[in-house]
Order: C-alpha cells, then sequence, then structure tokens
C-alpha cells in the first residue's frame, strides 16, 4: 500500500510537470516566449515588437513582461531602431561610465534631446523608467507633436509638468494606456510589457497608410527639392529625380555657406547661430516657378543639430503645399531623421506628409530608388 501511494505520488508529480512543460511549450510557440501566454493582454504588442525588430526578449525565450525597464534600456530600445548609429564625444553625466554597454544609446538619447538627466550631472541609467517619463521620451522621439485635447485622467494632478504635453499626446492617440479605467499612475514604474504595448501603438500610428483619396494617382508630377551645402545630399535628390524623370530644384542660399560657415565646433558660427535660433530664416536666392503644378515633393536635406536647417524652413514657408504630398529624406553620418521632419511638418497646412528617411553619405542609386519604390505612391522609378 505505501509503494502503491508513493507510485501515485510520483505519477501525479510526473503529470504536474508535463503539464507545466506542456504550457510552457504552448507558449513559445503561440507567442515566442515563454511567459508570455496568447491570451494577456500585452501578448499582441511583444509579439508585434519581436516581429517588427523593435524590442528583443532577456533571453531563454523570456520577455519578463512585468519587469521594469530601466532609463538606460529605453534608451537602448530606441537607439536600436534607429539601427545604432555612429555617435561621436561624450556625455555630460557622471553616472554613465565609459565602456558602459548602453554608453552609445544614452549619449546618442541625450544629443537627440529625447532622454535628459535629472540634473547635478545624474543621468541615472539603472533607475526605472516611470509611465511619465516613457511617455514624454515617446513623445519628444514623435518631434514633441502638438498635444490636442487635455487628458481627463482622475490623477492628472500627479503628472509632472514637463510631462502635460505628452500624456495628453498619448491619450489622444492611444499610444499609451492607462493602467485602469481613468488612472495614468505617471509615477510608476513602467513595465516592459507596457513599453511594448506604447511601441506597438506609436509604430502603428507611423505607418498608418494616406487616407483614401489623398495619394496621388499615376501621371502624377514630380518635384524634388534639396539642400547640399557639403553636396553629400545632392547626388540622392538627383538620383531620385533621374529615376522618375522628375523636375528638381536646389534650395540656394542667398548668402552662400563657407567653410568657417559650417564649423560645427564654433559656437559662433553662422549655422550654430542659425540653428540656436528657432526663428532664423536664411534667405533664398531664386524660387520653384509655378509651385502649384505639382502633386508630389521629395525634399532632401542634411541634419543640423538634430534638425533640418533653417533655410529648408524659409523653404516651406514660402509656398503653399495643401493637398499636395510631402516625403522627406535626410542625409547623417550619425543622426536619425528624428524630429526634424515633424517640425517641418509643422510648417504647413493641408499636406500628405509621408515618413521620412535618412540615409547616409555615398548611398547608391539603386537605393534610392527601391526606397522611393517601397513608399506606396503610385509612381514608380528606374
Amino acid at each position: 500500500m505505501r509503494n502503491l501511494k508513493r507510485l501515485s505520488a510520483l505519477f501525479l508529480i510526473a503529470a504536474l510537470i508535463l503539464s507545466l512543460s506542456i504550457t510552457a511549450f504552448a507558449a513559445v510557440g503561440d507567442t515566442g516566449f515563454s511567459d508570455v501566454d496568447a491570451n494577456a493582454w500585452y501578448a499582441e504588442a511583444v509579439m508585434y515588437c519581436k516581429e517588427h525588430n523593435l524590442m528583443a526578449g532577456t533571453g531563454n525565450n523570456q520577455f519578463a513582461p512585468e519587469s521594469n525597464l530601466t532609463r538606460a534600456q529605453l534608451a537602448t530600445v530606441l537607439y536600436r531602431i534607429e539601427g545604432t548609429p555612429t555617435v561621436t564625444g561624450t556625455d555630460v553625466f557622471t553616472d554613465t561610465p565609459d565602456g558602459a554597454w548602453y554608453g552609445d544609446a544614452v549619449l546618442w538619447a541625450s544629443q537627440q534631446e529625447l532622454i535628459s538627466g535629472y540634473g547635478g550631472g545624474l543621468f541615472g541609467p539603472n533607475d526605472p523608467v516611470t509611465r511619465e517619463q516613457m511617455t514624454t521620451i515617446f513623445w519628444r522621439y514623435a518631434g514633441s507633436p502638438t498635444a490636442g485635447e487635455a487628458s481627463n485622467y482622475t490623477d492628472n494632478a500627479s503628472i509632472a509638468a514637463y510631462a502635460v504635453s505628452a500624456v495628453n499626446w498619448a491619450s489622444a492617440n492611444n499610444i499609451v494606456r492607462p493602467v485602469s479605467s481613468g488612472t495614468f499612475a505617471p509615477k510608476s514604474s513602467a513595465t516592459r510589457a507596457q513599453v511594448a504595448d506604447a511601441l506597438m501603438n506609436y509604430d502603428r500610428t507611423k505607418q498608418a497608410a494616406p487616407a483614401p483619396g489623398t495619394a496621388p494617382s499615376n501621371g502624377a508630377k514630380v518635384l524634388v527639392v534639396y539642400f547640399s551645402a557639403t553636396n553629400t545630399t545632392k547626388p540622392l535628390a538627383e538620383y531620385i529625380a533621374d529615376g522618375l524623370d522628375a523636375d528638381l530644384y536646389e534650395i540656394v542660399p542667398e548668402t552662400p555657406y563657407t567653410s568657417a560657415d559650417l564649423n560645427y565646433g564654433n559656437s559662433s558660427s553662422r549655422t550654430s547661430v542659425e540653428m540656436n535660433d528657432s526663428n532664423a530664416r536664411p534667405a533664398i536666392s531664386g524660387n520653384v516657378s509655378n509651385m502649384e503644378q505639382y502633386d508630389i515633393v521629395f525634399i532632401g536635406y542634411p541634419i543640423w543639430w538634430g534638425q533640418a536647417p533653417r533655410i529648408v524652413s524659409t523653404f516651406f514657408e514660402s509656398y503653399d503645399f495643401s493637398g499636395k504630398t510631402i516625403v522627406p529624406f535626410c542625409t547623417s553620418g550619425s543622426s536619425g531623421i528624428g524630429s526634424s521632419a515633424t517640425n517641418l511638418h509643422n510648417l504647413t497646412n493641408g499636406a500628405n506628409w509621408l515618413n521620412g528617411q535618412r540615409f547616409s553619405g555615398g548611398t547608391s542609386r539603386s537605393t534610392m530608388i527601391q526606397w522611393v519604390n517601397g513608399l506606396g505612391l503610385d509612381i514608380t522609378a528606374e
């Protein structure tokens, strides 16, 4: 009898282990992670982030959805999404040691003004990122767009002043979901599941197709515009214009930029002064004849201090782009397109802006043509 009880107990234990193994295997098979149940509220987001290379797991088929994400980890997530661009210089923080695994990501995020420190030289790389910090970082990453209507969370009073516009934007666009009905919990630490969910929602917003009727029909008239102070952007614009048999227009400054003007390390150089003044509008020599005839306008420019040169703003404020499709592209050795296109978008009314793309100097013609043909426009480059 005793042996029979032991045998029964062993069968029960074996059955329990088998059931646990089957559950774990099913979770991996459904979501790719053993700790992400297919019925979890965040399962879709986790799978989306994995499939779109937005966010990876923690190893051993684990995603750790309920674990907190640190400030350094979130910087790294965005840095990798941008393709780990080359960065130069050093950050100003005293708590980010040289050679740290997150060093380049933190430097990039601080240079892009996505994540600032606490003051006193501290970044807090290992601190859990709070929900209001996460939301603000995504908002900045999106280009600090207009917030829209104020959110109506019951804990609005607890949201830090710096995060109010970001939370309003995230609420209006369903980017960051509340923790419960009417509660945002701004000071709570953001979990990996919550970050994945916000990433999915934001990425879907970016990838949303243009509304019906906004895409130009076949035979659209195309103009390729570019500003190229050092002739880095020029050949890429020429590739597009040649492939589409489109018109080409160069933004030529009324006062040309000299090598001294382009000394980015000199705070008193012309470019430094202009980029530090958001209202600067360098004059342009010449203009586009009959802008109204164009349906699609490609606009290319270099990245200066994370933004388009101010002379590009001069261009956009000089014409009416209502009803036109605008396609931005930029050149940079390290920085992504970031908020530059969004800030230019804010200078136009009634235009249909497509997502922009950053290219390095020396990008081939075939790469540019492939990009143009993948935009979903009813035009074909050859």
